[in-house]
């Protein structure tokens, strides 16, 4: 099973979108040892002074897809979730200094929690759905699919055409252009679709 981010992938105006769009997303891989499932608590992690959260659509892979068009690839999202894709960010900026790969300050233990998955179906329009973040009950990000820049589809389609794509894949589609932050020990992160809260976990 794969977990794959994009990064950079929303705007605060509409009108970036089009200017934004040159065919190179910036693609990164998350080992399955990040999960934290079912809104449990997260071990704040001990390789970070600065852990940033970031709140994302996850889409779940419902049958094999390589080489995939944008004309069919919704097709091949079995269903919707909410994560945190949190980053250390201290980790990354020491990689950064020496032209290292993003790999340990996205993919330690604990770094992607999930939840809330729901068949695709209940959402009619994909180019229409409302996230937030509340933090310590403060709204923190608010995410609609229309500020998207690489929309569903054109993640599939992209990634499919290096690698394939199996049933359980998931894949974070990006956080809001505002809003990420930094979280420290006993924050309480709520994540909602729609408005129905269905991500609720302490950091401990």
């Amino acid at each position: 099973m794969k977990i794959i981010g994009i990064g950079k992938n929303y705007v605060v105006d509409k009108s970036e979108i089009d200017g934004l769009k040159n065919d190179v997303q910036l693609i990164f891989t998350k080992p399955d040892s990040t999960l934290v499932t079912d809104s449990k608590d997260v071990a704040f992690p001990a390789i970070t002074n600065q852990l940033i959260y970031e709140v994302e659509l996850v889409v779940k892979i419902g049958k094999t897809a390589k080489d995939v068009s944008i004309t069919d690839a919704n097709s091949y999202i079995s269903e919707i979730g909410i994560g945190i894709d949190y980053t250390a960010k201290d980790v990354l900026t020491a990689s950064r200094e020496k032209k290292g790969p993003w790999a340990l300050a996205k993919g330690f233990d604990g770094a992607s929690p999930i939840a809330g998955f729901k068949p695709v179906s209940d959402f009619p329009e994909l180019d229409n759905i409302n996230f937030d973040l509340v933090i310590n009950g403060e709204k923190k990000q608010v995410g609609n699919t229309g500020y998207i820049i690489y929309n569903f589809a054109e993640i599939i389609s992209f990634v499919s055409s290096f690698m394939t794509l199996n049933p359980g894949d998931m894949i974070f589609t990006g956080t809001p252009a505002i809003g990420a932050g930094e979280t420290f020990k006993g924050d309480h992160l709520q994540a909602s679709i729609e408005g129905e809260m269905l991500l609720d976990f302490k950091m401990i």
